[in-house]
């Protein structure tokens, strides 16, 4: 199913939303977001889209290829870096029915209040993203 082309207003919508999440955040970590939230929910059309899109924005191949292992590799990423990713996995999995606090506490630490609210809008954006590519089966390099 090509659901952008069946539902071209929501398509839109998304397109606005993910343009909206992302402003002001640094663009590597956007794609580390999104790169890791992909994993997670086992996109391989968001994880072709957004390695590529990474490596655009000037990230290095191993830090792409460690990021499944991001806890373990923590020397490879920063401080900010690390509790993106922490929080991205807390929202993206759910896995208790919320985030614990000292995730969210972490994130916080790192952020600027108005610069979580888009890191969260973000994760949340990225996880919609990947709802729609693996109901609908997208394939990587195909739009």
């Amino acid at each position: 199913m090509h659901w952008a082309k069946l539902a071209p207003e929501v398509y839109k919508a998304m397109i606005a939303l993910d343009a909206a999440a992302k402003k002001d955040l640094d663009p590597v970590l956007v794609e580390l977001v999104k790169i890791r939230a992909s994993q997670l929910n086992k996109c391989a059309f968001c994880l072709d889209m957004h390695i590529r899109d990474a490596r655009e924005a000037g990230e290095t191949e191993e830090r792409i290829y460690l990021l499944g292992a991001w806890a373990e590799a923590e020397e490879y990423y920063t401080g900010k870096e690390r509790a993106a990713l922490e929080l991205t996995e807390a929202v993206t999995v759910l896995t208790e029915g919320f985030v614990p606090d000292e995730v969210y506490e972490r994130a916080a630490a790192h952020f600027e209040e108005s610069e979580l609210a888009q890191l969260i809008a973000l994760i949340t954006t990225i996880n919609a993203w990947n709802r729609f590519g693996v109901t609908t089966r997208m394939t990587p390099g195909r739009a």
